[in-house]
């Protein structure tokens, strides 16, 4: 075999790291896979587009090119969003082709699909990259890890959260202030909503768990809440209680069934997720034989994402040459219960403006009482003009008790303000 032709699906930020990096790495590459890879075709929308270091001849701009040139024996998928990327990817898998994607859109509602359509057709699909960038994280789990039972994934899987929660903790910035400075940095969109409201990161913890559990759990199956209502305030609190506020993505396979969310949390600064900053990323694992194993690094961007793109090239690549595609595919062979968020524990931080009098605290430790809720801790801060402040910190509770607990304090006179919720991890 003379080399391995690639077709790119996209030419974008990641798909152009993709092509400079195998043009860099061609020779090494040779040596490692066994053979020599060639990107023969590469989709594009605006085909007129001048493209410094890219040959006319393999620009196009008709997916057919690709998906039905019978010597194209790998797609790269670096396309992003559903469409029309799903149907690429089908077709590229129905005829018997070898795909790469860094999609987490799409492997975090169609991959169990489109896994069992690779099986189907003897073709690898492998999707590093589209969990946590340049981080290996799903081979590991895959592979590495296979002799373990594990029963927790979590980690800090989105650059731009990561960034601004830095930034609020460590110069004191609002939330508006610190996205802004984001914005101005490149680390954030014009429209950050993905990032913000943790949607990014529950499309990544959903495909983690799957893996790590071999049980199916798709984007839907997530809970979700972002950091927008995080204020400077929470954070000052925070370091009062020796924690840092982080955007986590977890999930954990309990006896009951899998618990899966995505939240700002408080977690204590002493953890190795407390240390990990500004924009970059990182994935803690429990697992019964290795214990605590940490993958950290950057999550995002041009080279660390084709960094794994490419490294799934030539995976596939070593496995055409020996004439092995598809020998570690779909690892869902189970079938476990996603709990219902409100059936998930976790400890709760509240903070709260109440009226300055006597009975106060009583009346709020009895609606928590009456709901099964447990107080760990209870703060009062000083008042002003007749308001005080008081922090509650929770034991572990049933997530719908302690929603209940919330409804009915909104509702009393005494309650001026419920100023934050925020989950406490451990």
């Amino acid at each position: 075999m003379e080399s391995i032709k690639i077709g790119l699906l996209g030419l974008g930020t990641v798909g152009t790291g993709v092509y400079r990096l195998l043009e860099k790495q061609a020779e090494e590459i040779k040596h490692k896979a066994g053979v020599n890879t060639v990107i023969d075709k590469v989709l594009v929308r605006n085909i007129s587009k001048t493209r410094e270091g890219i040959p006319t001849e393999v620009i196009t701009d008709n997916p057919n090119d690709i998906l039905n040139a019978p010597d194209i024996r790998i797609v790269v998928e670096v396309m992003g969003g559903m469409e029309p990327a799903y149907e690429y990817i089908k077709s590229a898998l129905m005829s018997g082709k070898n795909v790469v994607t860094a999609n987490k859109d799409l492997m975090a509602v169609k991959g169990g699909e489109l896994m069992e359509l690779a099986a189907q057709n003897g073709c690898d699909l492998l999707f590093e990259a589209a969990v946590a960038g340049g981080i290996p994280i799903i081979r590991p789990l895959k592979q590495c890890l296979a002799g373990n039972n594990i029963t927790e994934i979590m980690g800090i899987v989105n650059g731009t959260t990561n960034f601004i929660l830095t930034k609020m903790t460590n110069d004191g910035m609002e939330f508006e202030d610190a996205l802004k400075m984001a914005q101005e940095l490149g680390y954030a969109e014009a429209d950050p909503t993905a990032d913000v409201e943790g949607l990014d990161a529950g499309r990544k913890i959903a495909i983690m768990a799957s893996i790590a559990f071999n049980s199916r759990v798709t984007f839907d199956d997530v809970d979700i809440e972002g950091i927008t209502k995080i204020t400077a305030k929470d954070i000052c609190y925070a370091k009062e209680m020796g924690c840092d506020i982080k955007l986590l993505g977890i999930a954990a396979n309990t006896d009951d069934g899998i618990e899966v969310s995505v939240h700002p949390m408080l977690i204590p600064s002493t953890h190795p997720l407390a240390s990990v900053n500004d924009v970059f990323n990182a994935v803690f694992v429990h697992g019964d034989a290795v214990d605590d194993a940490m993958f950290m690094g950057r999550g995002a961007g041009m080279y660390p994402t084709a960094s794994a793109v490419v490294g799934d090239i030539i995976d596939i690549s070593r496995n055409i040459v020996f004439n092995c595609c598809g020998r570690i595919g779909c690892t869902c062979y189970k079938q476990l219960k996603i709990k219902k968020p409100e059936d998930c524990v976790s400890k709760y931080f509240l903070r709260m403006q109440v009226e300055d009098r006597a009975g106060v605290l009583a009346g709020v430790a009895g609606v928590f009482g009456s709901n099964n809720v447990s107080i760990s801790r209870l703060i009062q801060k000083a008042s002003d003009d007749n308001t005080a402040e008081i922090v509650v910190i929770t034991d572990e509770v049933r997530a719908g008790n302690f929603k209940d607990s919330i409804a009915i304090l909104n509702g009393m006179s005494m309650i001026k303000k419920i100023s934050s919720v925020i989950r406490v991890y451990g």
